[in-house]
């Protein structure tokens, strides 16, 4: 097996032919099997050594000029690996190593910030953001922001951050016009959509895309025939009715209005608990 892995990610097996080495090897193999890395093949030692957060192979490897830059066929480097499992020691010694290393992208236009800002990786965000060119609303192929990123995902202290650190913009759109609010419905993020709009003073009745959608008619029917018009990237998360959130849009003063096609989101309610929301009088309650 040593020698079909080797072959298969193109290491020289002589560079590892002393004692002090071999330990490595049988560490790096290890690793390997325990990905299925030999049947991916675009998997390259290091970013191995990057998923571990293993900082002595990431060194060990560098110092034998393994290959950084090299990407998977997701279009991922090790830098990329190294943001989303958040080690700020390993991200550290990357770009010591090649200060250039964060220029990259995987094929969906994703950079390293975006996945550490997805992953909620707080301290690599903040070593990104200062040490690295990154655009403040810089966007993936569906036209996601790094903030957008953040918040939908939960992460409302990497969301600060980029607002005080990186100038993000919490109204900026995506490229079918859904902004951070109509996301964080999506993934029925309660205390994100509340730092939006009562922080932020984001406009909880903006409306997205040609459809004119509102957050309450995302966070009403995820997953509706409405969503995949959408672009892919809500479209996967939307993964469910979120009866909470549309509490807490209706609480926020959310107004239920029709989309272009005249429909309203409580139209779009299916599950029992998403419609009993619905038939309460939330909208008088006082917040």
């Amino acid at each position: 097996i040593a020698n079909c892995a080797l072959k298969e990610i193109g290491m020289d097996i002589e560079l590892y032919n002393t004692d002090n080495k071999r330990g490595c090897l049988r560490y790096l193999l290890t690793e390997i099997a325990k990905v299925d890395c030999l049947k991916k093949a675009d998997w390259t030692p290091l970013m191995m050594a990057c998923t571990r957060r293993n900082l002595g192979m990431i060194q060990e490897l560098l110092s034998h000029e393994a290959a950084h830059m090299l990407k998977n066929k997701d279009g991922w480097n090790s830098f990329h690996i190294a943001c989303r499992k958040g080690d700020p020691a390993v991200i550290q010694h990357l770009l010591l190593a090649n200060p250039e290393v964060w220029r990259t992208e995987s094929k969906t236009l994703r950079t390293p910030l975006h996945t550490a800002a997805m992953h909620g990786c707080e301290e690599v965000v903040s070593i990104l953001v200062q040490r690295c060119g990154y655009v403040p609303d810089g966007r993936d192929s569906c036209g996601v922001t790094l903030f957008m990123d953040a918040v939908r995902n939960g992460h409302i202290f990497v969301a600060k951050l980029l607002l005080e650190k990186h100038q993000a913009s919490p109204t900026a759109a995506d490229i079918p016009g859904a902004q951070s609010v109509h996301h964080v419905a999506v993934t029925a993020q309660e205390e994100a959509l509340e730092f939006l709009v009562r922080d932020l003073g984001v406009d909880v009745n903006q409306t997205a895309t040609d459809m004119q959608l509102t957050s309450l008619h995302y966070a009403a029917k995820a997953n509706c025939v409405i969503a995949r018009k959408l672009s892919p990237a809500l479209h996967m998360a939307c993964t469910g009715q979120h009866a909470e959130a549309v509490r807490t849009l209706l609480q926020l003063g959310l107004v239920d209005v029709v989309d272009a096609s005249g429909t309203t989101a409580q139209q779009l309610a299916k599950k029992p608990d998403v419609l009993r929301v619905f038939e309460c009088d939330l909208t008088s309650t006082t917040v």
